[in-house]
């Protein structure tokens, strides 16, 4: 009868457990000295090892000739724990039997001396299925066992067991496997097993398990049963993945809003065997990869990459700003709730989030103007971006110094224009955006003023009611003094220019801006109708005309 390649290559000894020696080495202390506890708890994710170390322990305790702390496995009392064949090493599964019934029959039985072995070990795998009435029958039991019994328990939900349980019990953390470590055992087991199998494809096999070696084997088994080579492109056609390339270049086709690849892309896999739930986990996974690239140096450390895919990933994050990972991030996780959904059309879910992660002006969500708000932002910063600003400016009686008009050409256009150039300290929001010509034909240089928020909250304090007014509108800084409100309609207007609001606003304004707004500074109009558009969208206008 077969035998599976994780059961074949189960280890038998301490020595043979892979990754877990922080583990290992104390339970061979303990048994070499015979001060082993007794009751041990075992808690770790699935495939890490803790059943195959419990049955490790229960030979080591009752071996006759122990080896450094490990069973010889050729004495009677090893090879009847690895037949089966002893009666003194009980073996439960919780998930079936969690009944106190069940906890019960153990309590009854820990009276009775071994009958063969030196002795009686009782290994409960899933221990936190028992119900709560097995548990307090357990309690006692497990606090004070008599001398000949030695419990296990193993879980891998931890949380789920009570703190009584756990207090009573030696405690050890089992961790995922490295995936340098699971790599080397599959090829020690390809090359004794003979089956051929490349180095790259093992370290996607270790990727792939998730740190559990039981997965690892069993996912080696499944290759192996196409009776060839293994390689990346058999493990993808295996497993059911898209190769890390087609993600990557998923990924660049989005940066460069190449939408018929994209469609292409999913009708491929689509058509294919591939599952779309898979291809959409493995991309929100690449996503992750570029956001650990642009968050820290070391991302090395915190990747299971090659260098020539740590390059060609430092390459793929340079085309994305955080703020944009981050949104393209919060559509696949909406995306893939979707697809969970009960008659859900995965294909039309996936191309419409894909088409939203190119153009981010399809959303009005707060990621999507941060991700735009970032693009800006690095366009100034490199220098990309000089706005052109007429001086030409309207006569301000009240002003000391009016200044004088521009000379205009037939055409109506200014005959010099300033061309402001932000520096690499400066944000966008920050920077001239020329508003829309005035009825004269002129331009004005304005400045949103990003304190704005902060200026309607000192307003709030006093008047709420005027503040209500003054959050709809949008405010900017003109030539050197000058404070610039504009309002949505001419009540709001109105409501802003009556009794002492208006003073309470330059009072604010004043310490905002750390300056003072005198009288002849502020002022405040009604916005066209044309002209009513948000600030982002005015400065991408501006960028646009150039």
């Amino acid at each position: 009868m077969h035998q599976a390649l994780y059961r074949k290559w189960r280890p038998q000894t301490f020595d043979d457990v892979c990754g877990q020696e922080h583990i290992t080495s104390i339970l061979k202390y303990e048994t070499e000295q015979g001060a082993f506890s007794h009751a041990y708890l075992f808690c770790g994710s699935r495939g890490t090892g803790k059943t195959t170390c419990a049955k490790i322990l229960s030979k080591a305790v009752n071996c006759e000739h122990p080896v450094n702390g490990s069973p010889c496995g050729t004495c009677a009392s090893c090879r009847s724990i690895d037949s089966g064949a002893a009666t003194d090493v009980l073996e439960m599964d919780a998930a079936s039997n969690n009944g106190v019934d069940n906890i019960r029959d153990i309590r009854d039985e820990v009276v009775y001396a071994p009958n063969a072995l030196k002795y009686r070990v009782y290994i409960i795998d899933e221990v936190h299925m028992l119900s709560g009435s097995a548990f307090n029958a357990l309690l006692k039991t497990l606090e004070e066992p008599p001398a000949h019994v030695v419990f296990v328990l193993a879980t891998t939900e931890l949380h789920k067991l009570p703190a009584t349980i756990i207090s009573r019990c030696q405690r050890f953390d089992f961790r995922r496997i490295a995936t340098p470590v699971l790599r080397d055992r599959l090829l020690h087991i390809a090359k004794a097993e003979d089956i051929t199998l490349d180095e790259d494809a093992a370290t996607l096999l270790g990727k792939l398990a998730q740190g559990g070696m039981r997965d690892a084997i069993s996912l080696l088994e499944l290759c192996a049963g196409a009776r060839r080579p293994i390689t990346t492109a058999l493990v993808n056609e295996t497993v059911g993945l898209t190769g890390r390339d087609a993600l990557l270049s998923t990924v660049r086709a989005i940066a460069a809003r190449d939408y018929d690849a994209l469609y292409a892309r999913i009708d491929e896999v689509v058509q294919s065997s591939m599952d779309l739930g898979v291809f959409w986990q493995d991309l929100i996974a690449v996503y992750r990869d570029l956001l650990v690239v642009k968050t820290t140096k070391k991302y090395a450390e915190y990747l299971d990459l090659t260098d020539a895919e740590q390059r060609t990933l430092g390459e793929v994050a340079a085309l994305f700003s955080k703020e944009t990972i981050l949104y393209h991030r919060q559509l696949l996780d909406q995306a893939y709730l979707s697809m969970q959904g009960a008659n859900a059309l995965g294909r039309v879910t996936a191309e419409l989030t894909l088409i939203r992660m190119c153009d981010e002006t399809l959303s009005t969500t707060q990621e999507a103007l941060l991700s735009r708000i970032a693009k800006l932002e690095a366009l100034v910063l490199s220098g990309g971006i000089s706005h052109r600003a007429a001086v030409q400016e309207t006569p301000n009686p009240e002003d000391d110094a009016p200044n004088d008009p521009a000379p205009v050409e037939p055409s109506g256009e200014p005959t010099q224009a300033a061309a402001i150039e932000p520096t690499a300290t400066q944000s966008v929001a920050s920077q001239a955006v020329p508003s829309k010509a005035d009825d004269a034909g002129g331009k004005r240089v304005l400045r949103p003023i990003r304190a704005w928020s902060e200026v309607v909250e000192r307003v709030t304090a006093q008047n709420p009611m005027a503040a209500s007014f003054l959050g709809q509108a949008r405010a900017y800084t003109e030539g050197e003094r000058g404070v610039l409100v504009r309002f949505e309609n001419q009540f709001a207007q109105m409501m802003i220019d009556q009794g002492d609001t208006k003073d309470m606003l330059r009072g604010a304004l004043s310490v905002c801006l750390q300056r003072e707004v005198r009288e002849k500074d502020l002022v405040c109009e009604v916005l066209p109708a044309a002209k009513q558009a948000s600030s982002l969208d005015e400065i991408i206008e501006a960028l646009d005309e150039e």
